[in-house]
């Protein structure tokens, strides 16, 4: 099945990267607008300013989440990123889904001082 790219509206904004991160974990607008609506559970975005929201895929045997990554800009929400997270993440931070990069560990000093 060939991708189709979200649209922009009056409330919502898709960056490019949202866009490629869609094409690349097969997720489709409407699925993403689900979970805006109805989050499974919310959490403060790794970025400064940004939220992100979790809704729980999958099957027993293996659990997968979808997350979203959004910040409100002038009565807007603009979708930085979206992935799929294998398994089921710890509450209180959002998985990174970055490669090769590893959340710090507790009470590690930050090497960007």
């Amino acid at each position: 099945m060939q991708f189709k790219p979200p649209k922009n509206t009056r409330e919502i904004y898709w960056t490019k990267h949202a866009k490629e991160k869609m094409k690349f974990y097969n997720l489709s607008e409407k699925r993403l607008k689900k979970l805006l609506l109805y989050p499974e559970r919310q959490e403060l975005g790794i970025a400064p300013g940004t939220i992100a929201v979790m809704q729980t895929v999958g099957s027993k045997k293996r659990p997968t989440e979808i997350w979203l990554m959004y910040q409100n800009v002038k009565g807007k929400k603009k979708i930085i990123t979206a992935w799929r997270y294998p398994g089921k993440s710890p509450i209180g931070q959002p998985p990174i889904d970055i490669p090769g990069v590893r959340p710090p560990e507790e009470g590690a000093e930050s090497p960007h001082k």
